[in-house]
């Protein structure tokens, strides 16, 4: 097939939540947007997510655990005013919760693990307070009377997804962008040294100066690209549960040691937290799904009567780092915003920010677009096989003496 002029300044490719927030964000700054979706856009594993908005929680120890945290509370600040706007252009909820986080611990060594948590966050400025088996239970009477220490993280929230995604969907169709799915792209095309378009599966060519790779976790399958950003499939199942008595259960969101029971306004919780290196399976697991339900009953024994309404498998979007990559391409017009792994929800608003900042040239936020920069990767695989390189060059050198004798 021949190549097909869309009138679009802007290629995205991908409909998940951070795909469609480029598209809606870069429609507002007037650029004509296309948006090529291999499924149905909002289908994925945007849709299965928790929805979690939860820096605090989520950081990590060391350098790119400090990176990721700044990233986070960025984006976190921007969620509420995010949220607010699309509810407004799109007409639509997005529901979001701002009840904050419990962090549980059920016996003696996740409670000590606890205790260092809460003196890390302290270290880094952020609010974390400790609260008594009896204390928590006040805040949230569902949880168990076993408990044994718990964490008040009032900073980290939550949004519904499906809602997010359904707001973002409408919001992107008033604002003029052409969504077309059951597009799978396979190839970036370019021409003297700058994209000029992308292939689709059978061969048909879509054309623009621009484009956004927000494939998730089928990034890395994209040819045509200068560089490799090595994103991985991290799988992830989730329950969706309800409460036919409404909700009231919990009003925060519970974490556990290997898990999370986050609540909905409409009486509707996900369970969630598997993470499993099984590349594109994407079944559902008797035994991933029994540690979950396990594991929450020990500290919400209310959750075993809650109803299941579906069963959920995503591939979260992993680097060798867990940072996002977000940034430029050595092919001139292309840009990258994927790898979010765990935070593609927390993320989105800041994402659709940087992205539009590098297509419309505004410039600003260097320092952001730095620890996201996809050619760290590249330049990591430089150094690793310059070693390689050398440790092979020495064992040359000594088997020629070797053989030499």
């Amino acid at each position: 097939m021949g190549a097909r002029a869309e009138n679009a300044e802007v290629i995205v490719i991908g409909g998940g939540i951070v795909g469609l927030a480029v598209a809606w964000r870069a429609s507002q700054r007037g650029l004509r947007v296309t948006l090529l979706e291999r499924d149905t856009a909002g289908s994925g594993t945007s849709s299965v997510a928790a929805g979690m908005l939860a820096p605090v929680s989520e950081v990590e120890f060391g350098e790119a655990g400090a990176r990721a945290l700044e990233l986070g509370l960025r984006s976190a600040l921007l969620w509420r005013e995010f949220a607010d706007e699309l509810e407004a252009v799109a007409g639509e909820p997005v529901g979001v919760l701002s009840t904050g986080t419990l962090m549980v611990a059920r016996d003696a060594d996740e409670a000590r693990e606890l205790e260092r948590q809460l003196s890390f966050r302290g270290a880094l400025g952020l609010r974390a307070m400790r609260a008594r088996a009896s204390e928590a239970r006040e805040l949230e009477p569902a949880l168990a009377p076993t408990i044994r220490l718990a964490l008040e993280l009032p900073d980290d929230h939550s949004v519904d997804p499906r809602l997010a995604l359904a707001a973002l969907r409408a919001a992107c169709a008033a604002g003029g962008v052409r969504v077309r799915e059951q597009a799978c792209v396979t190839r970036v095309v370019g021409e003297g040294g700058a994209v000029s378009g992308v292939e689709l599966e059978g061969g048909e060519r879509v054309l623009a100066p621009a484009v956004v790779v927000a494939m998730g976790a089928f990034s890395a399958g994209l040819n045509g690209v200068p560089e490799r950003v090595p994103v991985r499939p991290v799988k992830g199942q989730t329950l969706r549960l309800r409460d036919p008595a409404g909700p009231g259960l919990l009003r925060r969101g519970v974490r556990f040691e290997d898990g999370y029971l986050v609540p909905r306004a409409d009486g509707r919780y996900v369970l969630g937290g598997t993470v499993e290196e099984r590349g594109f399976d994407q079944t559902a697991t008797a035994g991933g799904i029994y540690e979950l339900l396990r594991e929450c009953h020990e500290l919400v024994p209310g959750v075993s009567e809650l109803v299941i309404e579906e069963l959920c498998v995503g591939l979260r979007p992993g680097t060798p780092d867990n940072l996002p990559a977000i940034g430029p391409s050595a092919l001139s017009g292309l840009v990258w915003a994927t790898g979010h792994y765990r935070n593609g929800i927390l993320l989105a608003p800041l994402t659709a920010e940087l992205v539009v900042g590098l297509l419309t040239h505004s410039g600003g936020e260097e320092r952001l677009l730095a620890a996201c920069d996809p050619r760290r990767f590249a330049e990591a695989g430089s150094g690793r096989a310059a070693a390689e390189g050398l440790r092979e060059r020495r064992g040359g050198r000594a088997a020629g003496v070797g053989a030499g004798r």
